[in-house]
């Protein structure tokens, strides 16, 4: 659990630095359109961090959940998010990786799926 929160610290950290280079560094490199797509990798990323950190503070989830639930958004976060700062960031060609970032998107979907699917199964179990 201490190495998924560590993780999960250390990404959100480079969120807030990935941001700030956006904002700055890269403003004369890339041209708005990239920008963009580069703000949204690093939203994703926090947002996702966050996410991690709530399930895990909470008492709704099982630990297994939890630790289920963290895996798929970390790794949703270094396919989408990573992919998109390797295409910014580096002189990968897009066309080699192009199938990464939906497949984080996927798995970004997944992760809320199954969330959605944990609320629901305990919101029967109330009922019952």
């Amino acid at each position: 659990m201490f190495r998924i929160l560590t993780i999960t610290a250390l990404l959100g950290l480079l969120s807030i630095v990935l941001g700030a280079f956006g904002a700055h560094a890269l403003k004369e490199v890339l041209n708005a359109e990239q920008l963009e797509s580069f703000k949204t990798g690093v939203f994703y990323q926090l947002m996702h961090v966050i996410v991690i950190f709530i399930v895990f503070a909470s008492s709704f989830f099982t630990e297994k959940q939890s630790k289920t639930l963290s895996y798929i958004f970390l790794s949703a976060i270094f396919l989408f998010s990573g992919s998109i700062y390797a295409i910014h960031l580096t002189s990968i060609d897009v066309k080699s990786i192009w199938w990464v970032t939906p497949l984080g998107g996927l798995l970004f979907m997944l992760g809320w799926g199954y969330m959605i699917y944990i609320f629901f199964n305990k919101s029967l179990k109330k009922t019952d």
